[in-house]
């Protein structure tokens, strides 16, 4: 089964003036529950805000987005599926 992406908004307050330090415990709080979880869930990227994360995770479903949210205490205020991709080049003729 492919897996699914998701992008996961978290409200973390003042999380954009994070040090360096809290960013990689935070990283490696993610990584250790991802392990726990197993294949059905990676994360790909994370785009930080003032007091949000932007997520992109690729999952088996939603539930599991959700369960890692739960076991490492990072809030999954707003889930939403990918349906499609474009990027500059979606305009070119296949």
């Amino acid at each position: 089964m492919a897996l699914r992406r998701f992008i996961i908004e978290r409200d973390i307050p003042a999380v954009g003036s994070f040090e360096r330090d809290q960013l990689r415990g935070a990283a490696a709080q993610s990584n250790k529950v991802l392990r726990e979880l197993g294949p059905d869930i990676q994360w790909v990227e994370s785009y930080v805000a003032d007091n949000k994360t932007f997520c992109v995770y690729l999952a088996k479903d939603e539930s599991l987005i959700h369960k890692h949210a739960e076991i490492s205490g990072f809030p999954a205020t707003k889930v939403t599926e990918v349906k499609k991709m474009i990027d500059p080049t979606t305009e070119q003729a296949a």
